[in-house]
């Protein structure tokens, strides 16, 4: 098995302990993105790939929820909740 453990978008990862994997053929890893795009001209250009697929409708967005700015704390409770 693998245990990703990919950003940091609600605060730091905490720790995991590592020799829970021990009796498995397991590993860990830490993608981050310059791992998979050489430079700027490779993340502008992939970033037009998917801008140009929602566009065309290629790639849907679900949006379940919205709120008017002025609820912005109910909106953030909403996320927290899960």
């Amino acid at each position: 098995g693998i245990f990703i453990s990919f950003g940091n978008a609600s605060g730091a990862v905490p720790p995991f302990p590592v020799l829970k994997l021990n009796a498995k053929s397991a590993f860990v890893t830490r993608p981050k993105l310059n791992d998979y795009i050489a430079d700027p001209e490779e993340l502008a250009w992939r970033c037009a790939d998917v801008f140009n697929w929602l566009k065309e409708g290629q790639v849907r967005v679900g949006i379940d929820t919205t709120f008017p700015l002025e609820s912005a704390a109910d909106s953030h409770r909403f996320l927290e909740a899960g």
